[in-house]
C-alpha cells in the first residue's frame, strides 16, 4: 500500500482523538455537575457519571493507539502477521469494553434523561453502545479474515 494512504489514515486517527479529548476536558465535567444538580440527594451521582465517562475514554484511546500500530504494520509490509491480528483483537476488546461501560452507566443516564425535557441523553448512550458493538463485530470479522489469510499464506509457503 502506498505510504501516502496510510499517512492520511494515521492523521485521521490522530484527529479523531482530539475532539474526544476536548469533550473529556470541557464537556464531561459539566455533564457530571449537571447530574449532581439534577439529583442533589444522591451524593455519588456526579462521581458515577464522571467515572463511567472517563473510564470509557481509556479503552477508546487504547483502540486508537492499536489502530495506529496496525497502520504502522501495513507501512512495514507486515499487514499479514500475528501482530496485526493482535492489534485487531485489542481493538475488538476495547470496543466491547466501551459498550459494556456505557451499558452499565445507562441507569444513570436514564435517571438524568427523566429530568431533562428532550431525553437525548438516553439516545446518545444507546448510540454509543450500538456504534461500539458495530466496531467490535467489524474488528472481529477482520481479525478472522486476517487469521485465515495468514493460515493460507503459511500453507502456500510450505508447499513450495
Amino acid at each position: 500500500m502506498k505510504r501516502g494512504t496510510t499517512f492520511f489514515l494515521k492523521m485521521a486517527v490522530f484527529f479523531i482523538g482530539i475532539p474526544i479529548l476536548a469533550l473529556c476536558i470541557f464537556l464531561v465535567p459539566k455533564i457530571g455537575n449537571f447530574a449532581g444538580e439534577l439529583y442533589p440527594n444522591i451524593a455519588y451521582m456526579q462521581s458515577l457519571v464522571l467515572i463511567d465517562m472517563y473510564a470509557a475514554a481509556i479503552p477508546f484511546y487504547f483502540a486508537l493507539y492499536q489502530a495506529f500500530k496496525l497502520l504502522s504494520y501495513i507501512d512495514k509490509n507486515q499487514a499479514f502477521s500475528e501482530l496485526s491480528v493482535k492489534a485487531l483483537k485489542n481493538i475488538k476488546y476495547c470496543a466491547i469494553t466501551i459498550s459494556t461501560l456505557y451499558l452499565l452507566g445507562m441507569p444513570l443516564y436514564y435517571l438524568m434523561a427523566r429530568r431533562v425535557d428532550p431525553p437525548i441523553i438516553t439516545v446518545t448512550g444507546l448510540a454509543i453502545i450500538f456504534a461500539s458493538m458495530v466496531i467490535a463485530v467489524f474488528a472481529a470479522v477482520l481479525q478472522r479474515l486476517l487469521q485465515e489469510a495468514i493460515h493460507i499464506k503459511s500453507e502456500n509457503d510450505l508447499t513450495i
